[in-house]
């Protein structure tokens, strides 16, 4: 009964194996501020495996998205399109450069940016397009590419939740001028708090140096290449420590194993569920054939939200902690105050209000999932639970 008892947490961040010995290493090195060993292993590790031209750690996946507003000269007067459905990060880094959001809505089935609704809110002021891979489930890329090419608009890839997924046999993060990460203790990959910003045009490179490094050319000055470094540009402190990075590679080279149990997690979810899915009307996460994700999280959409109150509760009550996600942005205070123009994110408010995610992290066992499915299906079974399909729901 104690085992019933216990409380299975939304998250729990778990060691890989090496961390706690890296991170003694680190403070045996005499380097455990930014840009030390374990820093650069992480992006080297990180370069290969992407196969991408640099790759910056950061304090976080914030951080990572304000160095790309800089990067981009964004300013008073430009606009950038970005997801309602999204963290406030994604907008926050660049309207503190003066930009205004353009809130774009989502496909009902991945959740992503609508693709189709990108191009009429493209103006001569847009700056960038912000897809954002909900999930680890890539955005349609093809079409946001080629809509950014043709209008002559900065593509940065919000990869918060996607690393090591793919669109079309590429890896997420390799599509945009820049592209970000986090290893918030949340995402399959953690230092606690950590992210990183991937640079695919190498006329960013140089500057993205600085401008992480307070605004100097202190990094070529510990290469050789200055005599002294010295303030040349805007920047800020935006390295981590070496410790964290030591953490963190830990993680990285434990990634394979860490993903298999992600992937085991997720099928087993989606699999278990899939008759109560189809007898009550639920939605399980929908991955395009063309895409390979990331198993960040699970989540399931349900027919009206009072539903999904009674469920979250239902569940904490039997000992579990399910969560919902993003509110609309687009409903926000500062969001209303932003963007003006009277765009509507339907399917951002009916997912905002019925969306549900499970308890999802590296170490949770099979006996846990049951106990989630378990209660799951007493709540819909026992209370003979029946809705009528509200009209147009869309999702």
């Amino acid at each position: 009964m104690a085992d019933e008892l216990e409380m299975i947490p939304f998250n729990r961040p778990e060691l890989a194996g090496k961390e706690l010995e890296y991170i003694a290493d680190a403070i045996r090195r005499g380097h455990a501020s930014g840009d030390g060993t374990y820093t650069q292993k992480c992006s080297a590790l990180l370069e290969n495996v992407l196969q991408v031209r640099k790759i910056l750690l950061t304090t976080s996946c914030t951080d990572a998205l304000e160095m790309s507003s800089l990067l981009l000269e964004i300013g008073d007067g430009d606009e950038v399109i970005v997801p309602s459905f999204t963290f406030v990060s994604t907008v926050n880094a660049f309207v503190l450069r003066g930009a205004r959001p353009v809130f774009v809505d989502i496909r009902p089935d991945t959740l992503n940016m609508d693709e189709s609704q990108v191009e009429e809110l493209v103006t001569a002021r847009t700056k960038a397009i912000v897809p954002v891979h909900y999930g680890g489930i890539g955005c349609e890329l093809d079409a946001i590419g080629e809509i950014a090419a043709r209008r002559g608009v900065a593509i940065v890839e919000d990869n918060a939740h996607g690393l090591f997924a793919k669109y079309k046999d590429r890896f997420l993060g390799t599509f945009g001028s820049l592209a970000t990460l986090s290893f918030h203790e949340t995402k399959n990959f953690t230092c606690g708090e950590g992210g990183a910003l991937i640079v695919n045009d190498s006329a960013f490179i140089d500057r993205a140096e600085v401008i992480r490094e307070k605004g100097t050319n202190r990094s070529r000055f510990f290469r050789g290449q200055e005599d002294k470094y010295t303030w040349v540009d805007l920047g800020s402190s935006f390295l981590p420590s070496d410790i964290l990075a030591a953490f963190l590679y830990a993680q990285l080279e434990a990634r394979h194993e860490i993903q298999q149990k992600r992937r085991r997690a997720w099928d087993f979810y989606f699999e278990a569920l899939e008759g109560l899915a189809q007898n009550y009307e639920i939605k399980l996460p929908f991955v395009p054939t063309h895409t390979e994700q990331s198993h960040h999280m699970f989540h399931i959409l349900v027919r009206r939200p009072e539903e999904r109150d009674e469920v979250i509760t239902y569940l904490r009550s039997r000992g579990i902690q399910s969560v919902f996600h993003y509110l609309p942005l687009h409903l926000s205070a500062m969001g209303r105050r932003l963007d003006t123009r009277a765009n509507i994110c339907r399917v951002t408010e009916m997912a905002s209000s019925r969306l549900i995610r499970l308890p999802f992290f590296n170490g949770i066992t099979e006996k846990q999932q049951w106990r989630v499915v378990g209660a799951l299906e007493d709540f819909y079974r026992n209370r003979a639970y029946k809705l009528k399909k509200p009209r147009g729901s869309g999702v």
